[in-house]
């Protein structure tokens, strides 16, 4: 990682949107934004640059409403236990440890597992 005019430079950062799992992007960054995705594709530069490390919400929210994290965690256990057949969706960008525990969980309530690649 190296400083550059104000930018971070981060070399040799690994993308995990799609699944390729490219490792060769370099990243510039201004502090809270990345600005730039050398060596990443279009949805990887997209991915990169539309993230940012400003807090845009609270930790939880509950019916739009500011949450503390137990609440949060207590209103999605009864959704779930209260849902039928829920559906756990997603997970491509996430780590196989998170999927692991994803599948666990719809296991556990019942639910189906599905990924964004079956549209």
């Amino acid at each position: 990682m190296s400083q550059t005019s104000n930018l971070t430079v981060v070399e040799n950062a690994t993308c995990t949107f799609c699944g390729c799992v490219c490792d060769d992007i370099e990243l510039h960054a201004d502090g809270e934004r990345i600005v730039q995705a050398k060596k990443a594709c279009s949805l990887g530069k997209s991915w990169f640059v539309h993230h940012t490390a400003e807090r845009l919400y609270p930790d939880a929210l509950i019916d739009g409403r500011e949450a503390t994290l137990d609440e949060a965690v207590e209103a999605a256990a009864e959704h779930l236990h209260a849902a039928n057949m829920p559906l756990v969706y997603g997970l491509s960008n996430t780590t196989c440890e998170a999927q692991r525990e994803a599948v666990a969980l719809a296991e556990s309530i019942g639910g189906v597992v599905d990924s964004h690649t079956s549209l």
